[in-house]
């Protein structure tokens, strides 16, 4: 009964390699095509934006539709930008291809999300959900050596063309496993094609429990690699052999916080002193800002991805009792889609169309916004959360 789940974790780890191969190598194409570090911030936030967009049609979609139909059709349009990467030289081609892999990957999470619905009993869903979004961060742990290796070989295009290949090989696999006996030939499925109600107070739970308290991950794993080459000196090579430790972290909080959820959040519809935690444990991330030290600012950004996979998984387990079965790609999708408007405004923020904080390297005032982000989410989220509840008692 795990096959799908694995099957999806491989998608999910595509999908950050597909992701991590341009902010991995961003030095090297920075300096080859003369990208300024606000210019590669705007690129990367219409990914975000286009991601936005994505996730709650794909998990609208995917309810409706089906997981093999589905997944196959979303991979194959990323698979296709992820490789146009590497016919790119322009800004406008870079942001246009950033775009279109931010549409295809919407279908990630509402997809894992929806085959541990279908696969697995209840109490082993929250790991199934993480098993499914684990292999993102190994993606991302692998991203930098592999696709290092082969542009110190090649030249950073070939890692593009890498991205084509391994795409073509996952939607073969997803063909044989996304069937019977490993996926049920029929699911219950919504009559109609659901869409988000933002009139109804849950969603605006689920998106301030997740968006805001989660965000971390995303802005740390699209500019690290410039801050350590422009603000702390590390070169191409040195990025390559420490960039996988963050995304680590992050896959180490998915399995940690999934098993916690489910120990000691279980049939808990608020779990206050759970989110209060993490909010504390999130404030680390500020001490980067008194560090120049390599080694404690990939300590500091790695623990703050490994707290942001917690916020994810608990806020995803709350959220699931929420919404009914049916809606459960639809639910993921609600709260990656918020994450990622999140970090679309983030990175525009700090974009040269924005404030410029990239271009002029006030690191100092990125990390701080980064940290404080998680408090205010978790507080907007006591507030809808505790009407929600008095609203459901009544």
């Amino acid at each position: 009964m795990w096959v799908p789940c694995l099957g999806m974790a491989v998608c999910s780890w595509l999908a950050f390699v597909d992701r991590q191969v341009w902010s991995a190598l961003a030095p090297t194409i920075l300096s080859d095509t003369g990208l300024t570090p606000g210019q590669f911030a705007d690129a990367s936030s219409l990914f975000f934006l286009a991601y936005m967009v994505a996730n709650p049609v794909w998990g609208s979609t995917l309810d409706y539709v089906g997981l093999r139909v589905g997944m196959l059709l979303a991979v194959a349009v990323w698979t296709g930008a992820s490789l146009s990467h590497a016919w790119m030289s322009t800004f406008a081609g870079f942001a246009f291809a950033r775009a279109v892999l931010g549409l295809g990957e919407g279908a990630t999470f509402p997809g894992g999300l929806r085959t541990a619905v279908e696969s697995l009993p209840a109490h082993l869903r929250a790991r199934g959900i993480a098993t499914s979004f684990s292999g993102g961060t190994i993606g991302a742990i692998v991203t930098p050596l592999m696709a290092g290796s082969v542009a110190a070989a090649y030249g950073w295009r070939a890692a593009f063309y890498l991205t084509g290949v391994l795409g073509i090989m996952w939607l073969l696999l997803w063909a044989a496993i996304a069937r019977p006996p490993y996926l049920p030939a029929r699911v219950q499925r919504p009559s109609a094609l659901k869409w988000p109600n933002f009139r109804e107070r849950r969603v605006w739970a689920l998106v301030f429990s997740y968006a805001l308290p989660a965000l971390s991950p995303g802005p740390i794993l699209t500019i690290l690699p410039v801050y350590l080459s422009r603000g702390l000196g590390v070169t191409q090579l040195g990025i390559n052999q420490i960039f996988w430790i963050p995304p680590l972290a992050w896959g180490i909080g998915y399995f940690f916080f999934g098993w916690a959820a489910d120990k000691f959040a279980a049939n808990n519809r608020r779990p206050i002193g759970f989110f209060l935690l993490l909010t504390a444990a999130s404030l680390a991330l500020g001490l980067t800002t008194f560090t120049e030290s390599v080694a404690l600012t990939i300590f500091l950004m790695s623990w703050s991805c490994f707290i942001g996979g917690g916020f994810q998984m608990l806020a995803l387990k709350v959220g699931s009792y929420a919404f009914p079965r049916e809606q459960a790609a639809m639910m993921s999708g609600i709260a990656s889609g918020a994450w990622s408007l999140v970090n679309f405004l983030f990175l525009r923020l700090i974009g040269t169309q924005g404030l410029g904080w990239m271009d002029s390297a006030r690191w100092d005032l990125i990390f701080w916004t980064i940290t404080l982000t998680p408090a205010t989410g978790v507080a907007v989220w006591l507030v809808l959360s505790r009407k929600q509840e008095a609203a459901s008692t009544a």
